[in-house]
């Protein structure tokens, strides 16, 4: 089956209301009524079981995005990752993880590998962290927000230790490490900035 996004002709980042009216107004030009006794009513109707189809898989597919909610919480602007966004600046990461783990193969876009190495990095895995940002950053490698996570500078920018952008202080994620802690964490993550 073809991307469901692409058979309504709307974007990942469409609100539910813009997929809706996507949907309707295919609904409406390919509706079997309107090619009776037609020579192209076989592709009328073959064309809305298409449109129908995609219309439910992405229906499906934020249902479990949205942990069973067909909409998102207030304050999201109705995709998946701003969830996840929402939830990773509560702090509230296993639930980030859940999230994202119910997106599949093919569906995982650039901003989900960054979002993942965003919880890798809060949960204290920092070399894992790094290489989905370098994954981000490879899929959209003009995106500033996936450049500075992957600790790839700008032209002009000098080279810097990486420290992702939840770092506070030397490779810690969301800080409050002991010294001897964070200088673990730094040493596992093969930085040079304080294991010299």
């Amino acid at each position: 089956m073809r991307d469901p996004y692409e058979t309504l002709g709307v974007s990942r980042s469409a609100t539910d209301q813009q997929v809706k009216d996507a949907y309707r107004e295919l609904a409406r030009k390919y509706h079997p009524d309107n090619y009776q006794n037609n020579p192209l009513a076989d592709l009328a109707q073959e064309k809305m079981a298409e449109i129908n189809s995609a219309y439910d898989a992405i229906v499906q597919e934020r249902k479990r995005g949205f942990g069973g909610r067909a909409e998102p919480q207030p304050g999201c602007n109705g995709t998946l990752y701003a969830e996840v966004r929402d939830l990773l600046q509560k702090n509230r990461v296993e639930d980030a993880r859940r999230v994202l783990e119910t997106v599949t193969g093919g569906l995982r876009t650039a901003e989900w590998f960054y979002l993942m190495g965003l919880v890798l990095q809060r949960q204290g895995w920092l070399a894992d962290a790094r290489g989905y940002f370098q994954e981000a950053l490879r899929r959209e490698p003009n995106n500033a927000e996936y450049r500075q996570a992957a600790g790839v500078p700008f032209a002009g920018q000098p080279d810097q230790p990486w420290q992702g952008p939840y770092a506070t202080g030397c490779c810690i994620p969301g800080g409050g490490l002991c010294d001897l802690c964070a200088t673990m964490v730094c040493c596992n993550a093969m930085c040079d900035c304080c294991c010299r």
